[in-house]
């Protein structure tokens, strides 16, 4: 009687002691590729070019000239996620109510423009909205235009709607096909019109999802900097350009404290939107 009970045990103990080798490599990444830039951020943030320790650096990020940016970078990104989730959560519906081998195949289709490299379908949407481009020139056999576009605000949120909006339909359309469709036709039983089941059944059951999907579109979107510099102008510098900027021009400790201080509002933002979600996002399986 004790040698089985022993040998379970040691099963146990064989089996615990795998998964610590097993999750070496990832914690080696994690602090190699993670942890130590993240502790040279901090150092670059809090010292001058002499290695000295200052706030200096990080009270600049509050400076009007810098404020107006990153609330540009806010709007802008802001617009970008609604415009995505207004588009993405419909069609996450619709793939989610379709048969599995067609939700495969749809999956894919939304899945084969992120294989393309990011640069080229940047440079893509500026083919399309440049004063010569293909929108223009369709636009003009109509005697319309040509309607300037490229670089304004409005082709910035263009590019970043084109460039995310997968990372909007994928985590809702996970957890839209995990829901039961018999609370749905319940609902319906019990009175519920269209709009009722969606308001009352689909959307709560899919918030989880949404506040996912918000949060991967968002956060990308506040600190990009090439869609900004490509399909924007002078008047659309964001807070990744000015982060460039300083370290290309070799401030480090301005470009460390502006992405440390941005990097602690995403932070605080994120844990906002984790304490609204219930954890069951999902989109991380399909991503």
């Amino acid at each position: 009687m004790t040698n089985t009970t022993k040998v379970p045990n040691a099963k146990r103990d064989n089996r615990s002691l795998l998964q610590k080798y097993a999750a070496a490599p990832h914690i080696a990444w994690s602090v190699l590729f993670v942890l130590v830039p993240l502790v040279f951020v901090a150092y670059y943030a809090f010292t001058d070019a002499e290695g000295g320790f200052t706030f200096v650096n990080v009270a600049k990020f509050f400076t009007s000239a810098n404020l107006t940016i990153f609330f540009r970078s806010l709007k802008l990104a802001v617009m970008a996620t609604a415009i995505c989730l207004l588009v993405g959560y419909p069609i996450a519906y619709a793939i989610s109510r379709c048969k599995p081998k067609t939700q495969r195949a749809m999956i894919l289709l939304l899945m084969v423009p992120m294989w393309m490299n990011f640069l080229i379908r940047t440079y893509a949407i500026m083919v399309l909205i440049q004063d010569t481009g293909i929108i223009n020139t369709f636009l003009g056999n109509f005697g319309i235009g040509p309607v300037h576009m490229l670089g304004t605000e409005g082709a910035v949120v263009l590019g970043m709607v084109y460039d995310y909006l997968p990372y909007m339909i994928l985590p809702i359309y996970s957890v839209m096909s995990k829901i039961d469709y018999r609370l749905v036709e319940a609902a319906g039983d019990l009175g519920c019109n269209s709009w009722g089941v969606m308001r009352k059944v689909i959307f709560p059951l899919s918030l989880s999802g949404v506040i996912s999907g918000v949060t991967m579109v968002l956060v990308p979107s506040i600190s990009t900097f090439y869609i900004s510099q490509k399909l924007g102008g002078e008047d659309t510098l964001m807070i990744g350009d000015l982060i460039e900027q300083n370290y290309y021009s070799g401030d480090y400790n301005m470009a460390a404290s502006l992405s440390l201080v941005l990097m602690l509002i995403l932070l605080i933002g994120l844990a906002i939107a984790n304490h609204f979600s219930d954890g069951d996002e999902g989109g991380g399986m399909v991503l």
